[in-house]
């Protein structure tokens, strides 16, 4: 009797959205498949009705971490040298030396660095991880647990979190098959994928090549393209509510039209409230023109600081805030996760809002599911507290070199222009904008994205009949 157990390993919370909050599940349950999810996250699944177990006490090797963040900059090394572009260096985040311990550390992975500074160093580092991974509390348990279960495949959600590496040893070790799915559009030229799987599910074929540029011992087997669940929601009509109810559900003047700010983290654009101000200024102006228009902000699910709340207060009669709604369980950027609900809240923003203005991110390809424009911030302001920081680091970033034309997006290149491009994304001159948006986003991910899932479970369904 065919095996239809799979586990969905969720080494953190970024996979809830996109594999427990999407139809992802639903649709593996049609197709007849007994899924489990391996849950290392404090969301309890169980109170969703999904089937889960949970890993307690989840801990990684005390080496693993030095051994991942050295192989991290060696990879970069190697793009660099492959490359002989030094964007690679604006990955790397700095060793510290804060203290005795954090300096002690950094000379070790200097150390390591040093020592494995080749393919062949590489390829040690990796066994280094798997050798301690073995060694841990958490392989012993996954071993336990995956003998009891005996699932036909473990599917892991991210290819970053050291603590799915003991889970994957594991059920290799049992000659189970393993793989795992790039989260992010940008992940791959940073040097953050720690797991080695068995196969490799990617959004696209533009990935998929990045994946064997940046992996060369992976082979095109192993790779499996099939677009990504997080854009599927906005294809859910069942999730949209009215224009009414939307507004009145956020207090909102049924008389204006409302553009959207996406905000960012801290570390991406320390200076997100500045260009909220000057976007709100920009819109006063124009509504004294004659327009009438207002603005939702919405923020970054993992930023709950205070820093945009004096302009909010200066521009209250223009700005109103719409907080995604992510729970935090603890003080840890994983601790921060995410819910059924921000997803219905996430596409009715998008689906009642004209346009997004924002500094890089992805909500350009929400919007253009929507047929909708984006607006990319692309200026510099003052900031003491982060004087190197830098738009154009922002945008040399490799990810956005996909972009087939320039005018995918609408450029904001200084306050001074933001009132007349918010005019031309309001105007017909979007058209062709967006259609350039589209044109990027059929790059990026797999077409056509709503059948993203399908494609998943179609790719599970091939590797668990091997």
């Amino acid at each position: 009797m065919e095996n239809k157990k799979v586990f969905i390993l969720l080494p953190d919370g970024i996979g809830l959205r996109n594999f427990a909050f999407t139809n992802f599940h639903k649709l593996g349950l049609e197709k007849e498949y007994d899924i489990t999810f391996w849950n290392n996250t404090q969301f309890e699944l169980s109170k969703l009705g999904i089937k889960e177990v949970i890993i307690k006490n989840a801990k990684a090797h005390p080496i693993t971490d030095l051994l991942k963040t050295a192989q991290t900059h060696i990879e970069l090394s190697h793009s660099i040298k492959k490359s002989k572009d030094k964007v690679y260096n604006s990955y790397r985040f700095p060793l510290s030396r804060r203290d005795i311990k954090a300096s002690v550390k950094s000379a070790m992975i200097k150390a390591l660095i040093l020592w494995n500074n080749s393919q062949k160093g590489l390829k040690n580092i990796r066994a280094a991880i798997a050798k301690n991974e073995r060694k841990t509390k958490l392989y012993f348990d996954c071993f336990e647990t995956l003998q009891k279960e005996k699932p036909a495949m473990i599917f892991c959600t991210n290819q970053r979190i050291m603590l799915a590496v003991a889970p994957i040893l594991a059920a290799q070790d049992l000659g189970i098959p393993t793989a795992t799915f790039i989260f992010s559009w940008d992940n791959l030229p940073k040097g953050t994928k720690i797991l080695e799987t068995d196969f490799y599910f990617v959004w696209s074929e533009h990935m998929k090549s990045e994946l064997l540029n940046y992996y060369p011992h992976i082979s095109e087997e192993q790779i499996k393209i099939t677009g990504t669940t997080q854009f599927e929601p906005h294809f859910q009509e069942n999730l949209l509510v009215s224009k009414e109810a939307f507004l009145k559900d956020h207090k909102l003047d049924t008389t204006k039209k409302y553009i959207c700010y996406s905000g960012d983290d801290i570390t991406t654009s320390p200076n997100d409230p500045i260009y909220l101000a000057d976007l709100a200024k920009a819109i006063v102006i124009l509504n004294e023109k004659g327009a009438n228009l207002a603005i939702i902000f919405r923020r970054c699910p993992v930023d709950f600081s205070n820093r945009f709340d004096e302009v909010l207060a200066e521009f209250k009669a223009i700005i109103t805030s719409i907080n995604p709604k992510w729970e935090k369980k603890g003080n840890s950027w994983h601790s921060i996760l995410p819910t059924k609900e921000d997803l219905v809240l996430q596409v009715n923003t998008i689906f009642h809002s004209e346009l997004v203005v924002n500094l890089g991110s992805s909500m350009v390809f929400d919007y253009a599911t929507f047929a909708k424009p984006c607006g990319f911030i692309n200026y510099d302001v003052p900031n003491i507290d982060y004087p190197n920081w830098s738009v154009k680091k922002i945008y040399n970033f490799i990810h956005f070199r996909s972009m087939p034309s320039k005018d995918s997006v609408f450029w904001i290149n200084s306050p001074d222009e933001m009132q007349q491009i918010v005019e031309k994304m309001l105007s017909n001159d979007a058209a062709k904008v967006v259609e350039n948006a589209q044109k990027w986003f059929e790059k990026i991910n797999q077409h056509p994205p709503e059948k993203a899932s399908e494609r998943i479970w179609n790719a599970i369904d091939e590797i668990c009949k091997k």
